[in-house]
């Protein structure tokens, strides 16, 4: 483990591991560095990983008042560890922070995966009320109602997540709790079509073809958003893709015959 301090204080831990090109991965919601770890391990056989805990979680401290804008701190403190332009993943609602900071900072490759934006307005008004009801929980100091809600705002059935509650998953999700509503700023609704227009970093957006349809579209809506990206879909991959298919599409926009990241 190494450690780098963020502009406000706060000390970011990540994993080093790999030789090759730097390469940064953001995580999602309700997830530290250990989540990503198999990821971080299939990339490490073509780039130097960094693996890091986002702000508040994992070996990561924080500091409050919370903003976006201090996770994207964050971010470029990891980025300066890297030494040189770094390809940043990012996944889910890290891949929504990773384009946030791809608008105010270089990179020379960015890869998005399944940002879950909503793109009608059934789907804009169901993320407004949970950020809404998400943060009425965490003010009432009621972490663990907070991390149920996350299960079912992504699909859980109330059956699955009666089942976690008695597995050793549990504390650990209900610990990041307060994080999850770091993601809820970090995606603030619908897709920011104004900020990520301004994205110069040459882009790839990624989607499982086995994914529910919205994050498949959520993921175009990015695509179309960011100029110059370029959008595909992983056949037979869900939401957690396997880490061998997603490092290979990694590797083949990094590398591939014609890639603007080249």
């Amino acid at each position: 483990m190494e450690t780098v301090t963020s502009l406000d204080g706060t000390l970011i831990a990540y994993d080093r591991l790999g030789e090759g090109d730097p390469l940064v991965l953001v995580a999602g919601a309700s997830c530290d560095r250990q989540a990503d770890a198999a990821l971080a391990g299939a990339l490490a056989e073509r780039f130097e990983v960094l693996n890091y805990d986002r702000r508040g979680r994992g070996d990561s401290t924080d500091t409050q008042p919370f903003a976006v804008d201090r996770e994207i701190e964050d971010l470029a403190a990891v980025l300066e560890a890297a030494n040189k332009a770094a390809i940043v993943v990012g996944l889910s609602s890290g891949a929504a922070l990773a384009a946030r900071a791809a608008a105010k900072l270089p990179a020379r490759a960015l890869v998005l995966w399944e940002p879950p934006y909503p793109t009608d307005e059934p789907g804009i008004a169901a993320a407004k009320a949970y950020t809404e009801a998400l943060q009425s929980r965490l003010d009432e100091g009621d972490q663990d109602g907070a991390f149920a809600l996350f299960l079912e705002r992504v699909g859980l059935p109330p059956q699955a997540i009666a089942g976690m509650r008695q597995s050793p998953f549990w504390p650990q999700g209900v610990k990041l709790a307060p994080t999850l509503a770091y993601d809820d700023a970090a995606m603030g609704g619908a897709v920011p079509s104004d900020l990520f227009g301004t994205i110069s970093t040459p882009t790839m957006v990624l989607a499982g073809g086995a994914s529910p349809e919205m994050l498949q579209q959520g993921a175009r809506a990015v695509a179309d958003a960011i100029p110059g990206s370029v959008f595909d879909v992983l056949e037979g991959q869900t939401h957690d893709a396997n880490p061998d298919v997603l490092a290979a599409a990694v590797v083949g926009f990094v590398y591939g015959e014609g890639s603007k990241a080249s």
